[in-house]
């Protein structure tokens, strides 16, 4: 038996999407089930259970005798939410809670963390161990994701695996209920069939053209595959970034959807926000070093193929993965 929390989440449902795809069926999910716009994320999905999140703590204990692994992926991950109390107890406390669990009972755990940890990236991307106290997230959300991956690296008592997961600009079929935190490319999706437009923050940065501000933006499906890698193969414990290795442009990003939708390009460019100018991103790029040492060497899709395929196999036909 597997756990999946989040589960009616983005990420954590194309998990359980790719579980099932490899005939593991004996899933328990986890999340707060309660919002019908998360739904259709695992509607038709093969699974035992669905656990509310508030009795997950409870069920483990009398149950962790049929659990074999925990992929823990529920968070709350709006960036712009500075309430940090919300994010001690979703982010820090439920997660200090899991780890503890997986620790008296024995279970491997994979816990997501985030590439917000970086901050503007002053000390580079890389997920060693030795920047983790240096960091500096812009945010409360990245600032809970750090201080949980600190609290984990000073813990004399461990899961025998776990792995902490840098996820970087991550895209894909079922991030539909995100709102504003939704990926770039659902957004852009939506822009152009609208308006047959879109529209990018204009570059406020010497060295950098309008729409050259850059990203790692990594598929889903790459990121599932990743995490079925860390879950089957349990290399060395540690955090490990999530990323395509490879940044890419804003501009690069809304070029290949509108490609993708057989459009002809029309960008209009903004200037952003003077609230969030000062702390903008210019450039995001995961060192992926760490887990190909792991022995994890698959292909990752390239930005043109990964918008392709969300866009013609997803979001134009509104189907789910």
């Amino acid at each position: 038996m597997i756990v999946v929390t989040g589960a009616a989440g983005f990420i954590a449902s194309c998990v359980v999407a790719e579980l099932n795809n490899q005939n593991y069926v004996d899933l328990v999910l986890v999340d707060d089930f309660s919002h019908s716009s998360k739904e259709a994320n695992y509607k038709g999905k093969k699974y035992s259970l669905l656990v509310d999140r508030k009795a997950f703590a409870d069920w483990l204990d009398e149950n962790h005798t049929l659990v074999q692994f925990v992929i823990h992926l529920g968070a709350r991950t709006d960036t712009t939410e500075f309430d940090t109390s919300i994010f001690e107890e979703l982010n820090i406390g439920y997660s200090k809670m899991v780890w503890n669990k997986c620790v008296e009972y024995g279970l491997p755990l994979i816990y997501a963390s985030s590439a917000a940890t970086y901050g503007l990236g002053e000390l580079g991307y890389s997920d060693s161990h030795d920047v983790v106290n240096s960091l500096k997230p812009l945010n409360p959300y990245g600032d809970s994701k750090n201080d949980f991956d600190k609290w984990a690296l000073q813990q004399e008592r461990a899961p025998f695996f776990w792995a902490g997961l840098k996820f970087f600009n991550v895209y894909g079929p079922n991030e539909n209920h995100k709102g504003r935190m939704a990926s770039v490319i659902f957004h852009a999706f939506h822009q152009i069939r609208q308006n047959g437009k879109m529209k990018l923050f204009r570059s406020h940065r010497e060295g950098y053209a309008d729409g050259e501000q850059s990203r790692d933006f990594v598929y889903v499906k790459d990121v599932v595959s990743m995490i079925m890698f860390l879950m089957k193969e349990r290399p060395s414990s540690g955090i490990y970034n999530v990323g395509s290795g490879k940044a890419r442009s804003f501009k690069d990003l809304v070029l290949a959807t509108f490609s993708a939708m057989e459009v002809e390009p029309n960008i209009e460019f903004i200037d952003t926000p003077e609230d969030i100018r000062d702390t903008y991103q210019y450039f995001t790029e995961a060192d992926m070093g760490k887990i190909q040492l792991a022995g994890y060497s698959e292909d990752f899709f390239s930005l043109e193929e990964g918008v392709k395929d969300y866009v013609q196999q997803y979001l134009i036909p509104e189907k789910y993965r």
